[in-house]
């Protein structure tokens, strides 16, 4: 819904296929990425890296204190409603696919999940900036979810809204009502769900 990503492909031919020129560096292919670690978004700003996981801006429990517990997804059907998600700006993650797992324990098998036509895969977010102690500025951000289409039902109840390019514009700057339209399930038949080999699961 995602659990982790991967972007191998290199950044320029990722700026290219959104249309957006900007500073990318020429990063290494990453074949594991995992909640905490660096995404590459798109903002009305330019290109920007982030920290996927959010700590929610202002949340504070019962007692009044903050709340630190990190959120890497956020639902569609309340991410415009909750208090935890007031004031966030809007982002997207920019990757090549994701992976979701089945089964138990020892037995769950990791699956592989991108475009059948072969292009770069972008995710509706959620974004802000945390302000930690000493003056440490994290901007941070967080995938927005929806039901799964039919490609994604077998392997995980939750997916990733994903976004065309024609759209980025309409998620980063329209009003709530037409941000809300765009968060529904891809359109059937156009993932190819594998089974994800030959990854390493412990490295970055």
């Amino acid at each position: 819904m995602p659990g982790r990503l991967f972007l191998t492909r290199p950044l320029a031919d990722i700026s290219d296929w959104a249309g957006v020129s900007g500073p990318l560096s020429n990063d290494p292919p990453r074949a594991n990425i995992a909640p905490g670690q660096e995404v590459i978004t798109l903002t009305t700003q330019g290109w920007e890296k982030m920290r996927w996981g959010m700590i929610p801006v202002g949340r504070v429990n019962a007692r009044g204190r903050p709340v630190m517990e990190t959120i890497i997804n956020a639902r569609s059907e309340t991410v415009f409603d909750k208090s935890a998600f007031d004031r966030v700006g809007r982002a997207v993650v920019l990757v090549d696919g994701w992976y979701e797992w089945t089964g138990e324990g020892r037995k769950k098998t990791a699956w592989r999940i991108r475009p059948k036509d072969g292009a770069p895969m972008a995710f509706a977010a959620i974004t802000d900036v945390w302000n930690g102690p000493g003056g440490v500025r994290v901007p941070q951000v967080a995938m927005v979810t929806c039901a799964p289409s039919a490609d994604v039902r077998a392997v995980h109840h939750r997916m990733g809204v994903i976004l065309r390019p024609d759209l980025f514009s309409l998620w980063l700057e329209g009003d709530t009502a037409a941000a809300s339209a765009l968060m529904v399930p891809y359109p059937d038949g156009l993932l190819t769900v594998e089974p994800a080999l030959g990854v390493d699961w412990t490295g970055p």
